[in-house]
């Protein structure tokens, strides 16, 4: 019962590949996690050089790929794959292919609860075409088939515990998660600011920060609308979810959208600035992952 909350692909492609393989249930999930983390890194280059070139759509799954909590990119959570799903997404609403967007997003909906945010940048960008009229019923297929993978699951869950919040009551109940608005993260916040806390909250605060600043340059640079949206919803759902402050830093890591200005930066920056900028942020995602790893003892 404590597992109803796990969202049901990454099990699942775990249970297909231990079927089909002689690799154990752990060694599956690490497989699932690194096959992911390939297709996560395709779907981000593509991204990047939809918008920009291809060595914007390198320098953006480099920097995703060096993120401080990039070690759990090799590990049995879920990242990779709902990151993959993501990119893959937001690349088909850029070139407007409505039906592999929704089809896509509805997959995702089966992987995370926080697909609800890639769900809103599905439903918004294909509002703003029906408003404009543009691509006939398409757009009108993806909003009707990017929630229903989320939907489905948490109906599935109401239904086998007889309760509509069936799916947040466990939440709550067995993993102490909610949605409380951002009260939970401004309290630890004051933690960092007025009291001795341990080097994840420090790096998380540093984290939320910067996803601040890049946010607004989204927005200033006048990004597509589907970058704008997920990028910003994904920061609230992150902010606005309550404990595991530590962890906000990995919570962020699908939001691949916000390094687009820093990706931007670095290609018209010159080789030698680039190579520094890379060296340096090789040696910060190595040490804290070695932290996270063998010090630290919660979750990453």
């Amino acid at each position: 019962m404590p597992n109803l909350p796990f969202f049901p692909l990454y099990p699942g492609l775990v249970a297909a590949v231990a079927a089909v393989t002689p690799f154990s249930t752990p060694v599956a999930a690490l497989i699932v996690s690194w096959l992911a983390g390939l297709v996560a890194a395709w779907g981000i280059y593509a991204v990047g050089t939809h918008l920009a070139s291809r060595t914007v759509g390198l320098i953006l799954v480099a920097l995703w790929a060096v993120l401080p909590h990039a070690v759990v990119q090799n590990m049995a959570y879920t990242e990779t794959v709902f990151t993959a799903l993501v990119a893959w997404t937001l690349y088909a609403l850029l070139r407007r292919q409505w039906l592999t967007a929704g089809l896509l997003c509805l997959v995702a909906g089966l992987a995370r609860p926080s697909a609800s945010t890639l769900i809103a940048a599905v439903g918004l960008t294909a509002l703003v075409a029906m408003v404009r009229r543009q691509d006939g019923w398409r757009p009108w297929a993806a909003a009707v088939l990017s929630p229903l993978g989320y939907l489905g699951y948490l109906a599935w869950i109401g239904h086998r515990l007889g309760r509509a919040d069936a799916y947040f009551y466990m939440q709550e109940k067995y993993w102490r998660i909610g949605f409380d608005g951002g009260v939970s993260t401004l309290k630890a916040l004051k933690q960092v600011l007025t009291q001795p806390v341990p080097l994840s909250y420090y790096v998380s605060t540093l984290l939320l920060g910067l996803a601040v600043v890049l946010i607004a340059l989204l927005v200033l640079h006048r990004y597509p609308l589907p970058l704008l949206i997920y990028s910003i919803a994904f920061f609230l759902i992150s902010i606005g979810t309550e404990n595991y402050y530590w962890a906000k830093g990995r919570y962020l890591m699908p939001a691949f959208a916000l390094l687009l200005p820093i990706a931007v930066g670095l290609a018209k920056s010159r080789r030698s600035t680039m190579l520094t900028v890379f060296a340096f942020l090789v040696l910060v995602s190595g040490w804290y992952g070695t932290y996270l790893s063998l010090i630290w003892k919660y979750s990453p």
